[in-house]
């Protein structure tokens, strides 16, 4: 793989432990069949919330009292192989690096022969909901994100 953000191929991809499943519809296709680029995006956004609820985070995130939310800072996506219609894919996401308010996300796409087929990572930042500023995360929170 030729990402930035992976050093060792192997060692990055053993690292991951969260996936979840979606089949490509026709929908995110174009005219030849191929996944249309934008929707890897959608994916990483599928796997990264039910990964952050899967470690109970959105749960306080979404509540009308919270005072901290995710804000995703900046992503990316690199393709490494065709993907089509109707093909079943598994999403693995993984907490990469924890900073003091952020954490880079890292994201892998394998089809059904097991293939990497694309790669992405993203910052998400906590953020405190009135003042609009990086707010820390917890050390249960960071503990979370390590083990899973």
């Amino acid at each position: 793989m030729r990402a930035a953000y992976i050093d060792n191929t192997e060692q990055w991809m053993e690292e991951f432990k969260f996936s979840v499943d979606v089949k490509v519809r026709f929908s995110e296709t174009d005219m030849y069949g191929h996944l249309n680029n934008t929707v890897p995006f959608t994916y990483f956004e599928m796997a990264r919330i039910e990964y952050l609820k899967s470690l109970g985070l959105m749960t306080d995130w979404t509540s009308p009292n919270s005072e901290t939310i995710p804000v995703v800072a900046d992503l990316q996506c690199d393709f490494l192989q065709q993907v089509f219609f109707d093909e079943q894919l598994r999403i693995f996401v993984k907490a990469a690096k924890i900073g003091a308010s952020s954490v880079d996300v890292h994201y892998l796409a394998k089809n059904e022969k097991n293939l990497p087929v694309f790669t992405g990572r993203g910052t998400i930042v906590q953020i405190n909901r009135q003042t609009g500023k990086a707010q820390a995360w917890s050390e249960q929170t960071k503990q979370l994100m390590q083990t899973k």
